[in-house]
């Protein structure tokens, strides 16, 4: 179903995720019935690697939330809703750009740094050195800091952000990869980060829904990472699908902030499907059996925010 970004326009909103991509945050939505403009650039096409690198302690339990959504991405789970059908609005993005290499996205690889080797307080700068560990081409790396490290503008600004790096150099070139960082907010800024599993710092105090897999801090960061993988593969480098300017754009999902589902105002993410003996709110089935919520992604075809209920 759609949401129509011209109905929710006419709404203030003051709750929100800082779904940052590429600059800073910008809670200006896209405007009803303007596409986000295609600036030329390339989107990620073929075979790609998603690389988790886990920076501080996680729990074994905690770490397969994020890595069973991952691969729900590409399955073929018969049980709908699923993240799979969510994702697969992106692929309007492609045939915009006349790509002629469809995405596949498959998780290669998880590094583990538990032993906080760069400490736990760390630069934009650290944020790209880290990333640099996965792989170099071809890739998405996505950095993920435990609840208790603190990051450059993290809570204040943003909840996570997305990036380019260079690889080293191979066979006389240098090759170019995507990166993410998204952070765990439960101990520090649950309300700005975590929503809607727990109440917002500002606007209607609505009680927090219950997270899908239990886990508040990480149940946020699935939003956050769902956001910002649909901003990196279609605007992976700055310059391909995006509205406003380079260094605050709205991108595939950011252009639609705090909309889950059919029905969403400020402070309410919409109408939920509810599993009814644990009573979580959710939007998307995943693997083993998982849950998800993510968030709204922006249509290009029919200029609405569009949500799987």
């Amino acid at each position: 179903m759609a949401f129509s970004a011209h109905k929710f326009l006419q709404l203030l909103f003051l709750v929100t995720l800082f779904h940052i991509s590429l600059g800073v945050r910008n809670l200006v939505q896209v405007q009803p019935g303007q596409l986000l403009q295609y600036h030329k650039g390339p989107l990620l096409s073929g075979e790609i690697s998603v690389n988790l690198i886990w920076y501080g302690n996680f729990k074994p339990s905690q770490r397969a939330i994020i890595s069973d959504f991952i691969t729900s991405l590409s399955s073929t789970t018969s049980t709908q809703p699923s993240v799979a059908t969510w994702w697969r609005t992106t692929e309007n993005y492609y045939q915009l750009a006349n790509s002629k290499r469809p995405l596949s996205l498959t998780l290669t690889n998880q590094i583990l740094e538990e032993g906080y080797p760069l400490g736990k307080k760390l630069t934009s700068k650290q944020i790209l050195q880290l990333a640099s560990k996965g792989q170099q081409k071809n890739a998405i790396n996505v950095l993920l800091t435990a609840s208790d490290v603190t990051v450059d503008g993290f809570c204040s600004s943003r909840c996570g952000t997305h990036g380019s790096g260079i690889g080293s150099q191979s066979g006389g070139k240098r090759s170019r990869f995507a990166y993410i960082w998204v952070g765990n907010s439960e101990t520090q800024c649950p309300g700005n980060c975590a929503w809607p599993f727990h109440q917002p710092v500002y606007g209607p105090q609505s009680p927090p829904l219950v997270a899908p897999n239990n886990d508040v801090g990480v149940d946020g960061m699935v939003i956050n990472l769902a956001s910002l993988l649909a901003g990196t593969v279609t605007n992976p480098f700055g310059n391909a699908f995006f509205q406003g300017t380079p260094q605050a754009p709205l991108e595939a999902s950011s252009a639609c902030p705090g909309v889950y589902a059919k029905g969403a105002y400020p402070g309410y993410a919409g109408d939920l499907l509810v599993d009814p003996t644990t009573g979580a709110s959710y939007n998307a089935h995943g693997v083993n059996g998982r849950k998800y919520l993510v968030p709204a992604i922006y249509d290009p075809k029919t200029a609405t925010c569009s949500t799987l209920v």
